[in-house]
């Protein structure tokens, strides 16, 4: 046991007599999945691993979040025994596992005996409780945040709703009032008149919707080609009609065919009615689509935090990754950034908990806008193996440096600016993949291409820990 005990960097400067006073400690030996200890059990033993690894898990807000691993050669549960509290954490074996236990006696017995032993102990509980600290933190913040964007979506919902059948509405009593005006001028039209005037009008409507955008000096030329045709068709007052006729796609041309289809007395009023239809409808428009905009807003919004559904459930994967592109849609705008979607098609759907694998998509894409900077490209690729699908983000950007790839996915660490990254974003998604899905996340990167591929197994979660339950078993 002795030799056991100086492998320990904790113990590599402890004296014989010192390390005597560790001996009356106990040895346990766990399988893959045994439990060490559970979260709000109290707290009786200081523990060294001498052979696999344990993994801390903490629930917070109903989620398992996974707060370290120690393997051999590392020690912990100082915490709980120094603060007087029950354990913060459960304690699961990750392969098999030798564990060396001290009980609180004995803990306390070598912390008065071995100087340098409390100073390592006490330095590392310091940093462990403020690590703690802020994950739960940020924790707390991400699950409000999920909470207060469904609470929003979920009242912006019947506003936006009601909008939109008052749009549809109006749709339909403004063609009414259109008609009506026109019916108002029969007597000073003829039957061809009449029909053709309602047909272009069908016409108007359909430009109107396809608005065509010129650059500006070709926006000039045209509402000066149709002021001129105007004025010499004596219709008075005719540059007020020019920017809507020319938004909506209409040239000197079919001018002259209205002029051809129209007398000269109501050549003005004919005008005057086609610019106000194309000029309602374009307003139309524009409240139809906003109000389109909208409600996509607020359904991506409820879908991308799985709002009113249960956390676990069969998801398509693809449908998250649309929801977060909606969700980033203005940054992505902002900084120029082209999308290429390459989904397999008819990608099988996984057990998940589906607003937290968007927080991983939503965390991979948004560094890889910040990467980009302005322009530049993002790739977003989904295929399945046998028993997986994987999800590739990758980016044209200038990569990120050999030195500190080991580095990414460690908690605070980050490249960004002080106030701009906490170094969360990448270890909580490798938490959601690894510690809640029980996949894989991997980061391959040089310059001009930077990929981080997700892979997540096929099988239910049931069955995941009836593999386990089996192994144990066996």
């Amino acid at each position: 046991m002795l030799e056991l005990l100086q492998t320990i960097p904790l113990f590599k400067n402890l004296t014989e007599n010192q390390l005597m006073c560790l001996m009356n400690g106990s040895n346990i030996r766990l399988n893959p999945g045994d439990l060490l200890f559970k979260q709000g059990e109290p707290a009786k033993c200081f523990y060294v691993v001498f052979e696999g690894a344990i993994r801390l898990t903490r629930e917070i807000s109903n989620q398992e979040v996974i707060l370290a691993t120690y393997e051999a050669g590392t020690f912990f549960g100082e915490v709980p025994l120094l603060a007087g509290t029950l354990h913060l954490a459960s304690g699961q074996a990750v392969g098999q596992c030798h564990i060396y236990c001290l009980h609180e006696e004995e803990f306390w017995q070598m912390l008065m005996f071995c100087p340098s032993v409390r100073k390592a102990v006490l330095g590392f509980m310091a940093s462990r409780m403020q690590e703690l600290q802020m994950l739960s933190q940020q924790h707390d913040k991400l699950i409000s945040l999920g909470t207060l964007a469904a609470g929003l979506a979920h009242e912006l919902g019947n506003p936006t709703a009601a909008v939109r059948r008052a749009a549809g509405q109006l749709h339909d009593m403004v063609n009414v009032l259109h008609n009506l005006s026109l019916e108002s001028t029969e007597q000073h039209l003829t039957p061809v008149q009449l029909e053709y005037l309602l047909d272009l009008k069908s016409q108007a409507i359909e430009r109107v919707i396809q608005t065509c955008d010129f650059d500006p000096l070709t926006q000039l030329d045209l509402e000066d080609e149709l002021t001129d045709w105007l004025e010499s068709h004596g219709v008075d007052d005719g540059w007020k009609f020019v920017p809507t006729l020319v938004a909506a796609g209409i040239k000197a041309q079919q001018l002259e065919v209205i002029g051809e289809h129209v007398s000269v007395n109501t050549l003005s009023s004919a005008l005057t009615w086609l610019e106000a239809t194309l000029a309602m409808a374009s307003v139309l428009n524009v409240l139809d689509q906003g109000v389109t905009r909208i409600s996509d807003l607020v359904n991506a919004v409820k879908a991308y935090s799985y709002m009113d559904q249960s956390p676990l459930k069969e998801i398509t994967i693809h449908e998250g990754i649309e929801n977060t592109l909606t969700i980033l849609s203005y940054k992505l705008r902002k900084h120029r950034t082209q999308v290429v979607r390459e989904y397999e098609q008819n990608l099988p759907t996984i057990e998940a908990y589906g607003s937290a694998l968007n927080q991983v998509w939503t965390n991979l894409i948004d560094n890889a806008i910040d990467a980009l900077g302005e322009g530049g490209t993002i790739w977003i690729r989904t295929f399945s193996a046998q028993d997986c699908i994987t999800v590739e983000i990758a980016d044209n950007g200038p990569g990120i440096p050999p030195e500190i790839q080991s580095r990414i996915f460690d908690p605070f660490f980050t490249t960004k600016g002080i106030g701009v990254g906490t170094g969360l974003g990448l270890e909580i998604a490798y938490r959601i993949v690894v510690g809640q899905h029980n996949g894989h996340i991997r980061c391959f990167s040089k310059p001009g291409d930077t990929r981080f591929q997700v892979t997540l197994p096929l099988h239910s979660f049931q069955e995941i820990n009836r593999a386990k339950s089996e192994a144990i078993l066996a």
